[in-house]
């Protein structure tokens, strides 16, 4: 492999990508009248429901205001990450409930589902870190800091205002969920970035955060980590969701803990990222059609989730960001194959050269799904150029060096 032309094409048409998926988003998902972003897009960027993820619009209002971050200010952007940022502010925190925020509203903000988790708040806190970061507009900060606050209490053990109660009934079944130290573990990132009057705090949540993930969640017996497990971390293999393993989550994570690791100057913590993402890659690909299976069973079992054999655009962002990361930091040229194999598969099943942006959804033969959709109450403007600006600016390093 001629590695310095492989790099260069890959950035190439990485760069080339990101412009056409900012350009669809622009076009096609901001709400002129009451802002915010439409994420619901067909094939051609047609909306086919009005109804607007909360989880998407603090991931829109991040992503603009981070491309304003790593490639200067754009008034465009800008305004775009403003939008959201208003429109949260506007329609989508639960007053009422000590400031939770919704789920999902309509088109013109009227509240439509509260949900127990509360990964909107970490979205909300990202999108005004990220914003404050590019204007220093204080405001955006405070408001940042407090859903952080919040999110950190509800994840461990605070009284949550909105009244839901657990998923299970918790005197039968309680326990911890992967998700909870792996997301405000990225959102820490951020913050520690813009926000330095705060940095020791955290500091310590993000070790914290590293230390539960490893404490509970990571089980070399099994080489993978689980995403449900006990209050003590006590495997539960005894029923589906016990043994439910999602490769491109734990491949995301596995980056996550690697920029924790650069932050730190954690050589081991590098090696254990390592570590799951081999677990999760080899676990994961479909040897047969290619592709990063959706979810799979610790012990080889029929999983419960009807789309377990699917393959989705995130977990392959995924890949692509881990691989470049790992073959960045360690030299194995290993992870450089796997991120030209993965990019190779996207290329030939999830980019769309005819409208721009990738498909959401591919059955397990890697078509997509009939009729095709560019985005969600999930998917948006955000895991795509998220991944995009990453391998981009990865890329870019070590073509330096």
């Amino acid at each position: 492999m001629d590695v310095r032309k492989t790099l260069q094409d890959s950035r190439a048409w990485v760069q080339e990508q990101l412009k056409l998926s900012v350009e669809f988003w622009l076009k096609n998902g901001m709400d002129p009248k009451h802002g915010g972003v439409y994420t619901c897009l067909d094939r051609k960027g047609e909306i086919y429901s009005t109804d607007k993820s909360v989880w998407m619009q603090g991931r829109c209002g991040w992503m603009f205001a981070h491309l304003c971050h790593v490639y200067g200010v754009k008034d465009e952007w800008l305004a775009a990450s403003k939008s959201c940022l208003d429109f949260m502010e506007k329609y989508c925190i639960n007053r009422q409930a000590g400031d939770r925020m919704y789920f999902t509203v309509t088109e013109d903000g009227k509240p439509l589902r509260q949900r127990r988790y509360f990964y909107s708040e970490a979205f909300y806190a990202l999108a005004n870190a990220e914003y404050y970061g590019v204007t220093g507009e204080r405001e955006c900060l405070e408001r940042a800091r407090k859903a952080y606050d919040l999110y950190w209490s509800l994840s461990h053990g605070g009284e949550d205002p909105t009244g839901l109660g657990p998923k299970t009934i918790p005197e039968t079944r309680s326990g911890r969920a992967f998700g909870l130290p792996m997301i405000i573990l990225n959102v820490t990132g951020t913050m520690l970035r813009v926000d330095p009057e705060r940095k020791e705090m955290y500091e310590q949540y993000a070790q914290q955060c590293v230390d539960e993930i490893f404490k509970y969640h990571v089980k070399p017996e099994l080489k993978c980590v689980l995403e449900n497990v006990d209050v003590d971390g006590t495997p539960r293999l005894y029923y589906t969701e016990g043994r439910t393993v999602n490769p491109g989550h734990d491949i995301e994570g596995s980056w996550f803990l690697l920029e924790q690791a650069q932050r730190t100057g954690d050589k081991e913590l590098v090696k254990k990222a390592a570590q799951i993402f081999d677990w999760a890659i080899e676990a994961g690909w479909d040897k047969e059609y290619g592709g990063l299976l959706y979810f799979i069973d610790c012990l080889g079992k029929p999983p419960e989730a009807y789309e377990h054999d699917m393959k989705l655009w995130w977990p392959h962002n995924e890949i692509l960001i881990a691989s470049m990361m790992l073959y960045r930091d360690t030299g194995e040229e290993k992870y450089l194959e796997w991120f030209v194999k993965t990019l190779d598969y996207c290329k030939a099943h999830f980019a769309d050269p005819e409208y721009g942006e990738w498909y959401g959804y591919l059955r397990r033969d890697g078509l997509p799904t009939m009729p095709s959709t560019k985005g969600s109450t999930f998917k948006g403007p955000f895991h795509l150029p998220r991944c995009l600006i990453m391998v981009d600016q990865m890329i870019g390093q070590i073509l330096d060096k």
